[in-house]
């Protein structure tokens, strides 16, 4: 499940509650769609501003609704016990995976780190996937660091943040990674704009934001990728560049958040407060290019 497309859907929701019909349809479009594994309460999925009594009714509706496509589960949390609790929670409810982000309120150094990563796959029964996502984290992982986690247990994938936009320097990234890790632990790539660099470079998955919610074109990306046809996953990837601009400036979970109510797939606010989706002109901007794209 740590190879090929992760889509990554938002768990709408209002200051009330989680949206459970609206989640419960972006699971399935999903799974109809072929993606390869599907990642709920990731960053996309706000797993950050939920408790653990909501996280773990969202992990047990993706499970439940994933039409068989393995569910990985953010479990990341500022406290190392409830990090665990969450663990807990997801193997329960039956996720195949799970994905951690070194969360924090404090500067954490990188012993801390790696303390977190080793008492947390110790107590695994499924594989853990890294979140290297320094945007959110405001921590930054090194090669060498990446490479003692990749040493233990059950650690099967690390999620890297964009690679260079030279196709040489991105080989070049992922390569020095793949020197200092375990060949059964794969490499993948964030950052939607980058994601075509980043396959076409030898990283092994895409973990997708724009896939947790139009899937097609992801897919079709994956699989020319996969395909070796360097061609078309640039082709496919450039004809989304005006969406790729919106993530770069408002941030992708507002864009995929407004995307969703401008299509009625989820209802408005579908984001936490304080956070919000696009207003005003930046969302007569996107729907124009969602129409453009033919986004549906």
């Amino acid at each position: 499940m740590f190879s090929g497309l992760s889509a990554f859907p938002l768990t709408p929701m209002d200051e009330t509650a989680v949206d459970e019909m609206a989640f419960v349809r972006l699971v399935e479009r999903l799974a109809v769609a072929g993606v390869d594994s599907i990642c709920a309460l990731g960053s996309t999925g706000s797993y950050a501003y939920l408790s653990r009594t909501e996280r773990a009714r969202v992990v047990q509706l993706a499970v439940r609704h994933a039409g068989g496509v393995p569910v990985m589960v953010g479990i990341g949390s500022l406290r190392t016990r409830d990090v665990l609790d969450l663990a807990q929670d997801a193997q329960q409810a039956g996720a195949r995976g799970v994905l951690l982000a070194p969360v924090s309120y404090q500067k954490l150094s990188h012993d801390e780190v790696f303390g977190l990563f080793e008492a947390v796959t110790r107590s695994l029964s499924v594989p853990l996937c890294v979140y290297d996502n320094p945007g959110t984290t405001h921590f930054e992982f090194s090669d060498e660091l990446h490479g003692r986690i990749a040493q233990l247990p059950n650690v099967a994938s690390i999620k890297i943040p964009p690679v260079p936009a030279d196709p040489e320097a991105a080989r070049g990234r992922v390569e020095r990674l793949r020197a200092l890790i375990p060949a059964h632990v794969t490499i993948g790539v964030s950052g939607d704009a980058s994601a075509a660099n980043g396959l076409t470079a030898g990283c092994d998955a895409w973990y997708s934001v724009i896939a947790g919610l139009f899937p097609q074109v992801p897919v079709a990306i994956t699989r020319a990728a996969k395909a070796g046809d360097e061609q078309e996953v640039k082709q496919l990837s450039d004809r989304l560049a005006p969406l790729w601009a919106l993530f770069s400036q408002y941030g992708s979970v507002r864009v995929i958040a407004a995307a969703a109510e401008l299509r009625g797939l989820v209802s408005a606010p579908s984001l936490p407060l304080p956070v919000r989706s696009l207003e005003g002109d930046a969302r007569q901007h996107l729907r124009a290019v969602l129409d453009a794209l033919d986004l549906a």
